[in-house]
């Protein structure tokens, strides 16, 4: 019977279907602890397939491969006093489950399976895997370790039980996705099964970009009392070894030093990089071009990707029409300059011309309107895409949150593109983002420090410039209004009476609440973009598009729809 364990926190960052990767990327951290003989390496949920591996894991062909790379893994193990726990997708019998492998002596020691499947939100997984049933400990050299799979720990059932069939300490692997307050939720769902069970807990989570979601990392060891002693750094591949020794009390973690919190603009200026730097990386992308138009939104998108890829791989290109000010052309220079980016300029104009000559025929006797401005959206678009497709560079978009949420964007126009930074990102969000950026170089990033979003690119009035003098403001309600009350829309799903009651207009709210549904169908053809909110566009939030549903023409007192589509 072990008296002392050495285990091994593997935070790590794997990417869907790449199993040979997956594998290899724990082989040598596993390797690494076996010659500094540790007992055992923790590996995040579902690290061998990626997750979310969706409807991928159906496959049979992906189910045999990933049983292979798990002989492989175990193989490794043969002769070594070193094991290893991992998560993968797992066959038993006719029934694909979600699970923990315990791997040793050359084999496959032990398997436990997920048993509480989330369905919700971002997750998905009832639709690809079955429960399991509560699980036993694993056994492992006297020691019993009470593993769980991510979601079994925001229970209290899963916990107790494991302490009530002799668990002596807790182990947790996750592929746990960031949002703005979720590390703080995780500490006290931990926290709160330390004080029942009464035992130590592990937290190994995943890291790294995987489509929409991000993984913050942030691994941790509690005490039986609750306490931090041991965490990870957030936004980057780690190890730990956590050293245990057997007291008369139970099992007690010696305390090291604690990686510092990513929190507040830090973590969504850093999901927002390590995001975008997957995604294209991951997708094996050349670099990155976006337009630069002087505005705030492709200023941070710029600065994102610049510290996210370096700057010799973001091509920014701006486009000037006839409504394009110098101011913008200047702000739009500043920024690249400081940036360090190259900046290619080409004017939309003839292709404006050449749009406006072959409709006027058919748009004779009409008076312009939006159209004549979306016709310089899409020339913009056709001319960033043939960038893309000669060069191998992905499209950003660069549209936020409060303008996809009540459609003031153009469809395939300025959301045209291959990916979006700030797709969840509000814009009052995105102030807050270009300050913090400003005063902070986060690490790991590799742009310049310094100021890198001129001060006037911040300060001047947003404007899509597609007509004389234009702000948003002529649209839009000034933006901290307009997001407060998309957030108890879409985020807090409040009432209309309870958003009015939080200070605002019935009338706006309503025009507000009709805006959101109708540009439904533009966000159903949007660009996929790094996930920070509790409810983002796309997997979190799944309205119809055919829907005439308005709670707010149902209250006393309702105000008038203003007609925008």
């Amino acid at each position: 019977m072990a008296d002392a364990l050495a285990i091994v926190l593997a935070q790590l960052n794997p990417t869907v279907g790449d199993l040979d990767g997956n594998a290899a990327a724990l082989l040598k951290v596993w390797r690494e602890a076996a010659d500094a003989r540790a007992d055992l390496v923790v590996a995040p949920e579902l690290f061998v397939s990626g997750y979310p591996p969706e409807d991928l894991v159906k496959r049979p062909g992906f189910q045999g491969a990933v049983a292979a790379c798990i002989e492989q893994l175990a193989a490794a193990t043969r002769g070594s006093t070193t094991a290893m726990l991992v998560g993968a997708p797992w066959r038993d019998g006719d029934v694909l489950h979600n699970s923990v492998l315990l791997l040793a002596d050359g084999g496959v020691a032990a398997v436990r399976h997920k048993c509480d499947l989330p369905n919700y939100g971002v997750f998905d997984e009832k639709r690809v895997f079955a429960p399991g049933g509560v699980p036993d400990p694993i056994p492992f050299r006297g020691v019993s370790l009470g593993v769980m799979i991510c979601e079994d720990v925001w229970s209290a059932s899963t916990a107790t039980a494991l302490r009530r069939a002799g668990a002596d300490l807790l182990i947790v692997i996750n592929a746990s996705p960031f949002e703005t307050d979720k590390s703080s939720r995780r500490m006290a769902v931990a926290t709160a099964r330390v004080r029942e069970a009464g035992l130590p807990l592990m937290y190994v989570n995943l890291v790294g970009g995987q489509d929409e979601l991000v993984f913050d990392g942030e691994s941790f060891v509690l005490s039986a009392k609750g306490e931090t002693v041991l965490r990870l750094p957030s936004w980057r591949t780690a190890t730990a070894v956590s050293r245990w020794e057997r007291t008369k009390a139970g099992w007690r973690c010696a305390s090291e030093p604690l990686a510092p919190l990513s929190e507040g603009p830090e973590a969504i200026y850093q999901a927002l990089t390590v995001g975008l730097r997957d995604y294209v990386t991951k997708n094996g992308f050349r670099g990155v071009v976006l337009g630069l138009s002087g505005g705030i939104d492709s200023a941070i998108s710029a600065a994102v990707a610049v510290d996210a890829l370096g700057a010799a791989n973001v091509h920014c290109v701006m486009l000037p029409s006839e409504f394009t000010s110098e101011r913008s052309i200047v702000d739009a220079t500043a920024c690249a300059q400081v940036l360090g980016t190259r900046l290619e300029t080409i004017s939309i104009k003839p292709a404006v011309e050449a749009f406006r000559a072959m409709l006027r025929p058919s748009f004779s006797g009409q008076n312009a309107d939006t159209t004549e401005e979306n016709v310089q959206a899409r020339a913009r678009a056709v001319t960033l895409m043939a960038l893309s497709n000669k060069f191998g560079y992905l499209l950003l978009t660069t549209g936020n949150k409060s303008e996809m949420s009540v459609g003031y964007a153009t469809l395939y126009g300025d959301m045209s593109g291959g990916f979006s930074v700030l797709k969840d990102v509000y814009k009052t969000t995105v102030y807050e983002l270009s300050a913090w950026r400003n005063a902070h170089v986060p690490e790991g990033a590799l742009g310049p420090a310094g100021v890198v979003i001129p001060d006037g690119v911040i300060t001047r009035a947003p404007t899509a410039e597609l007509k004389p003098n234009q702000t948003d403001q002529d649209t839009l309600p000034p933006y901290p209004q307009l997001d407060d009350i998309l957030r108890g829309l879409v985020e807090d799903e409040l009432t209309v009476a309870e958003i009015v009651a939080r200070g605002h207009a019935l009338a706006l709210v309503v025009e507000v609440e009709g805006m959101l549904y109708r540009a439904e169908y533009k966000r159903r053809q949007a660009p996929p973009g790094v996930r920070i909110t509790r409810r983002n566009f796309g997997r979190d939030r799944r309205y119809p598009i055919t829907n005439k549903f308005r709670e707010g023409l149902k209250a006393p007192g309702k105000g008038t729809n203003n007609g925008k589509r």
